[in-house]
């Protein structure tokens, strides 16, 4: 039996892809039935991935930050299954159905599987490791959240969010922290062209 195609068929990109192409409902309720205990990372992963594309959203991005930073807090006291209000949980995801969404997510997901490998396992699944994960989602989704609106700006942090929840799926230390940095990254990139912003506004009046 070959071995790689029997990982490739098992893969997580090809899980995802399935469920993205299916005709089953894309709503967050769907997604946790689906992936059980890995449910919060993936949901996050799904609805970060929005705002990280540089697309204008209409301000629906909004709603998948608060979302995110939800789920977020649950990651952090330990949480391995999700709650959501019903409505919240059981409405469709806007954008999952574009195929330009789908194959952005599917295509970063895969290009990250190549170089990921499960990295101090025991530690991404402690309560101090989803701890860690859980905080830095927050603060990168509130950063994408509090961005200055049409500025793009959210795009950055977003990322960062999404390679994160990527590393809670993986199993990988080593992605956490590029998470991580990429997210600080981007909170400091808003910080300093919003106080550029602010003073030249200021200089102005």
């Amino acid at each position: 039996m070959d071995m790689s195609k029997e990982t490739a068929s098992t893969s997580f990109s090809n899980e995802l892809e399935h469920w993205m192409t299916s005709k089953s409902a894309k709503t967050v309720a769907a997604l946790n039935d689906l992936f059980a205990e890995k449910s919060l990372a993936i949901i996050i992963l799904v609805l970060m991935f929005l705002p990280a594309l540089p697309l204008p959203t209409g301000g629906v991005s909004h709603v998948f930050e608060v979302i995110s930073m939800l789920i977020a807090l649950q990651l952090m006291i330990g949480r391995r299954t999700i709650w959501l209000p019903k409505d919240w949980a059981t409405r469709e995801i806007t954008g999952m159905k574009q195929k330009k969404v789908i194959n952005g997510i599917v295509k970063t997901v895969r290009w990250l599987e190549k170089f990921s490998r499960p990295r101090l396992v025991s530690f991404m699944q402690s309560t101090l490791g989803l701890f860690i994960a859980g905080l830095a989602l927050f603060a990168f989704s509130l950063a994408a959240f509090l961005s200055p609106p049409f500025s793009g700006l959210d795009t950055f942090p977003s990322i960062g969010a999404v390679v994160v929840a990527l590393s809670l799926v993986l199993d990988d230390f080593v992605v956490l922290v590029v998470g991580i940095l990429a997210g600080i990254g981007g909170i400091a990139l808003i910080v300093t062209l919003g106080t550029a912003v602010f003073d030249f506004v200021h200089h102005l009046f």
